[in-house]
């Protein structure tokens, strides 16, 4: 991904990623980086869960304002299902199978 990053930005256009692996973002050192201590699979947090979700999204948004120097790796603090986020978080209804994240 920090490759990817890398080419995009050569275009002129901002990015940022998350990743889930600092070791990694650290020897690839794309542009922007949120990292989080999160499992596999859960880059934006669990499931059914808007307010966590939202969150995270707009902490990488505002990296993409914030982080200037290339290669700086943001990291909230979060801890995997031991945050509270504000807001109503996301339920799942008798029946459905696919929840919205916003």
């Amino acid at each position: 991904m920090g490759l990817t990053q890398r080419a995009i930005e050569a275009a002129g256009i901002p990015t940022v990623g998350i990743s889930l692996l600092r070791e990694v973002a650290e020897k690839v050192r794309p542009p922007r980086t949120v990292f989080l201590r999160y499992p596999f699979g859960h880059p934006l947090g669990e499931a059914c869960n808007t307010a966590q979700q939202r969150t995270i999204l707009l902490d990488a948004l505002r990296a993409l304002e914030t982080i200037t120097a290339p290669g700086t790796i943001l990291e909230p603090g979060y801890r995997w299902r031991r945050q509270r986020f504000g807001g109503a978080t996301g339920t799942r209804r008798e029946g459905t199978t696919h929840v919205p994240l916003l």
